[in-house]
């Protein structure tokens, strides 16, 4: 038996190995008290976006928002910023009037860490069609969230509550051409939530790499 668990737990293991380091695989997360739950109030928060402006959640009450967990070294992002379907969800619901939140909780010295110039030059090669993107340097507001992963997606309703916390599809792997094939969760809970009609999918696992967070 110790046998066969092993053979599955390697079989299970080798997608991600493939497609991050050792370093970049989301390890396993130590139980923290959950802060963010679906159909409870999305804990409130302040960052600065590119331009060095503060931004909260408050700001956007009344509206749907999303909330991307972002890092652009991350195989997992590359897969879907370079095939254009994160910008492609981000156009398509930004122009139905929700605001998409990018935040990166990479620390300094960090995998996905940028600032100042450097950082508008990394969104524009991007070409992010987010509303902002926020920069969460001491990673107090990705631990408020357990955020685990790169991408790590939530839809947060006009009322304030969470309505979808998880993936932002059901391939986990770095390949792009998996992205056709995939269930698209966030697209199935904006166009639900758009509508009017409960989420279906309210929640599910997350994959990518691990959001490289400041050390404690």
């Amino acid at each position: 038996m110790k046998l066969q668990t092993l053979i599955l737990s390697l079989a299970f293991s080798l997608p991600l190995a493939i497609s991050c380091t050792a370093e970049e695989v989301a390890p396993p997360q130590v139980a923290e008290p959950l802060q963010a739950e679906v159909g409870k109030a999305a804990p409130a928060f302040t960052l600065k976006d590119a331009e060095g402006v503060e931004r909260s959640l408050a700001e956007f009450k009344g509206k749907f928002v999303v909330l991307e967990w972002v890092n652009f070294g991350c195989p997992f992002v590359k897969k879907h910023y370079g095939a254009g379907n994160m910008q492609g969800l981000q156009a398509e619901y930004t122009g139905k009037g929700v605001t998409w939140l990018a935040i990166c909780s990479s620390a300094p010295g960090k995998q996905g860490y940028f600032a100042g110039d450097d950082l508008k030059t990394q969104i524009a090669e991007r070409k992010s069609a987010a509303t902002f993107y926020l920069t969460d340097v001491e990673g107090k507001v990705g631990r408020m969230y357990g955020a685990k992963t790169t991408p790590h997606m939530y839809v947060i309703d006009p009322a304030g509550a969470l309505v979808y916390i998880g993936g932002i599809d059901d391939i986990p792997s770095a390949d792009a051409e998996d992205i056709p094939k995939a269930k698209n969760y966030v697209r199935l809970a904006l166009d639900a939530v758009l509508a009017g009609k409960p989420v279906a999918s309210s929640s599910s696992q997350p994959y990518g790499c691990s959001v490289k967070y400041a050390d404690k």
